[in-house]
């Protein structure tokens, strides 16, 4: 985290921090496991404060994308703290106040993230009761905890009292007491989703929706082709616009303006050649992705051939950023997946320290794995800095279509040999770029 523990309660107020952290050694080989491309999260962390007015807030690096994540994340806090889901809040995906992680990917926030606020919780609820029992030197035993309140031994308190004036962390004990799904009261019922009136009344702000007072708006010069380079550039007449700004680093070309029309008239006006090379086509997709591997041959007639062609993701919501330079600290607000695969990205980018990056994503309008990587983010980010501006980038649909990542496109061969009585004799499996899963073959060879 970049907060110190000093700064974040500073932020948060008085109260007690309950950090659900794992030993250095797991946390070390997760992140090699990131490096290298892990599916499943391997580091977990769920930050649990307990406000001066008994107002719980969970801190996850898991974001909303529209499963939801939110409501059974609160409920998960709500049951363990045993209070009401309103007086729960959940901050998701804030480089500078969330711990570390890896993504929301692979249907794994239920399974991994949900246990570990859980635990975070129950933790929380053990300290309040047990700085209560030290107040009225009572045994903890006889305490009990529900509903904001500690009582027992003639004595009751909230827990906002019981958290001001104090702050403090510790670990997760791992046998921490969680309550049994026979006594749950809030996990495993149906509970209205978080903000659910704000979505559907439209008040509830996207990425696409952010507005900073005096904002530009930024378009991107698209070349022509993929791989294609910047030749000459004569920006004269978009300039001649009242408020236009052109940004030239390289073969990048950002046009911004007052307003998103004016800026996508602005960058009609750009005149641009480039050098184009050569590119395949989705006919010649199979020969490329067969000739990626040494030694490859295409199948014979008597193997079967399987393919997947690249597949857009068709996000609802297309990629959206709102980048904030103020000199020294760069703040950009952008829907996706990996908040802080986002903030490296950033950081390489513009060539700032991680501590002067910082990543927070709004409730984002669908990713389906499309949303990993931080492409607006970064273009805003270029253009906010140039200009020393605040700049939003919005991708338009046709944007989505030809310049996003897609989803990766495939191509097996498979010759099997059976023999007369049906036992398979041979067994040859030629898997291209779509992937590890179903390689090795689950018959008896």
């Amino acid at each position: 985290m970049s907060l110190s523990r000093r700064q974040l309660l500073k932020v948060l107020g008085g109260g007690i921090l309950v950090a659900a952290v794992m030993p250095e050694t797991i946390r070390a080989a997760a992140f090699q496991q990131g490096r290298r491309g892990s599916a499943v999260p391997q580091e977990i962390a769920a930050w649990v404060h307990v406000g001066t007015d008994g107002k719980v807030t969970i801190f996850t690096g898991k974001v909303e994308v529209g499963q939801n994540a939110r409501t059974s994340l609160t409920q998960a806090a709500a049951e363990e703290l045993r209070v009401s889901p309103k007086d729960v809040a959940v901050v998701m995906g804030d480089t500078d106040l969330t711990p570390f992680d890896m993504g929301t990917f692979g249907s794994r926030t239920t399974p991994t993230m949900v246990p570990q606020v859980r635990k975070a919780a129950a933790q929380a609820r053990e300290m309040l009761t047990e700085r209560a029992a030290q107040q009225w030197q009572a045994p903890a035993s006889s305490l009990k905890a529900d509903g904001g309140m500690v009582v027992g031994a003639g004595h009751s308190a909230s827990y906002g009292e019981l958290a001001a004036g104090k702050a403090f962390d510790g670990k997760i004990d791992p046998n921490v007491h969680l309550t049994p799904s026979s006594d749950w009261r809030v996990l495993g019922k149906s509970e209205p989703k978080v903000a659910a009136a704000e979505i559907v009344t439209g008040s509830h702000l996207y990425s696409i929706d952010l507005r900073r007072e005096g904002m530009l708006h930024g378009v991107v010069l698209r070349a022509p082709s993929f791989g294609a380079t910047l030749l000459t550039l004569d920006p004269s007449a978009a300039e001649k616009l009242d408020g236009v700004k052109v940004v030239h680093e390289g073969d990048f070309v950002a046009v911004a303006a007052p307003t998103q029309r004016r800026a996508v008239k602005a960058l009609d006006l750009v005149k641009s050649t480039w050098k184009e090379t050569a590119t395949g086509s989705s006919d010649d997709q199979n020969r490329i992705l067969r000739g990626s591997i040494v030694g490859s041959n295409p199948p014979e007639p008597t193997k079967a051939t399987y393919t997947c062609a690249y597949i857009a993701h068709v996000p609802l919501e297309p990629r959206a950023a709102l980048a904030e330079w103020d000199g020294t600290k760069l703040t950009v607000h952008t829907g996706s997946q990996r908040p802080f695969g986002v903030q490296q990205e950033l950081v390489e980018a513009l060539g700032l320290k991680a501590s002067q990056v910082r990543v927070i994503v709004p409730d984002t309008g669908s990713g389906y794995g499309g949303k990993h990587s931080g492409d607006a983010a970064v273009e805003a980010a270029r253009i906010a800095k140039a200009l020393n501006r605040t700049v939003k980038v919005v991708w338009s649909r046709q944007e989505e279509f030809t310049w996003a990542y897609f989803r990766p496109g495939g191509v097996v061969d498979i010759v099997g040999q059976v023999s007369p009585d049906g036992h398979l004799l041979s067994w040859k499996h030629d898997n291209f770029n779509s992937g590890p899963p179903g390689i090795d073959t689950p018959y008896d060879v």
